[in-house]
């Protein structure tokens, strides 16, 4: 797992003049399932492509790199300025950095990957809705997402989850919250019954399923933050987002847009059913 936007609640600030001026309404935390069998080839398709150019930049600049060192987020791919901050990246051409993101989303359908999204229209939400309340809602529904996926398609199989290592007072947060879920079920009702063990935190740059999730969050980010269905991105993976088949064809249970009042529930309806016509 791995999110895009901020979880500030407030869509409005003031500056230095005292005049207003919006702010990012969006947050998406998004999820790519991966059968732990895949894992090991997942890892080494990407790996193998990074270490390929780690042995070119130690041939023509003499640098020396880990994998460790040759993280790709979203953000620094798509901006020159944090791109040249980053010394494995800003060494790569065009075509390098393309041949790197374009294996990152070949592995979706190498490997039957499905991708779980809840999209929060801060917009909408109530006051006493924090930064940490967002959070650890957003989490909640993304279980409860992976959970009916889980229970309808994989009914012998368990989960772990995965997600980025932010901070140690975010994680425990979570971990207590998921805990809670665990013992309680959803608010409503969803029980975990084929999620295990608490949520597993590690950082991102030694976790290339994590740098995935990074950059499918961004693609959903932008399809909602700016309307933008057509995003070329996102229509890459959105045959990857899980829809449900006991549901209408066109309804589309991987994205959860809270709160449900919020007016970006047409648009996952719109696109739901103009993947379904598709």
């Amino acid at each position: 797992m791995d999110e895009a936007g901020n979880r500030d609640p407030a869509v409005t600030g003031v500056n230095s003049l005292g005049e207003s001026y919006p702010k990012d309404h969006i947050y998406v935390l998004t999820a790519v399932s991966l059968f732990e069998f895949r894992w090991r080839r997942f890892e080494r398709a990407i790996n193998q492509k990074k270490r390929d150019y780690i042995d070119i930049i130690r041939r023509t600049h003499v640098v020396p790199f880990e994998l460790a060192d040759c993280e790709v987020k979203s953000n620094w791919v798509r901006n020159p300025k944090e791109r040249n901050a980053r010394p494995f990246l800003s060494k790569r051409t065009d075509l390098e950095l393309t041949a790197l993101t374009d294996l990152y989303y070949t592995q979706l359908s190498l490997h039957n990957m499905q991708v779980f999204a809840v999209v929060v229209d801060k917009r909408c939400l109530r006051d006493y809705m924090d930064a940490a309340k967002i959070h650890r809602k957003s989490w909640e529904l993304l279980l409860q997402q992976v959970e009916r996926f889980l229970a309808q398609e994989h009914t012998k199989h368990q989960g772990v989850m995965i997600s980025d290592d932010v901070s140690v007072q975010a994680n425990r947060s979570l971990a207590m919250k998921h805990a809670h879920i665990q013992e309680y079920g959803t608010a409503s009702g969803v029980q975990l019954s084929h999620i295990v063990e608490m949520p597993l935190f590690v950082r991102s740059e030694l976790c290339n399923g994590v740098q995935l999730a990074d950059l499918l969050a961004y693609n959903i980010y932008r399809c909602f933050r700016h309307k933008e269905p057509t995003y070329p991105f996102f229509c890459r993976m959105l045959p990857h987002l899980w829809a449900s088949k006991r549901t209408a064809s066109h309804h589309l249970e991987g994205i959860a847009v809270f709160p449900g009042e919020s007016e970006l529930v047409a648009l996952r309806d719109e696109i739901g059913k103009n993947r379904a016509g598709d």
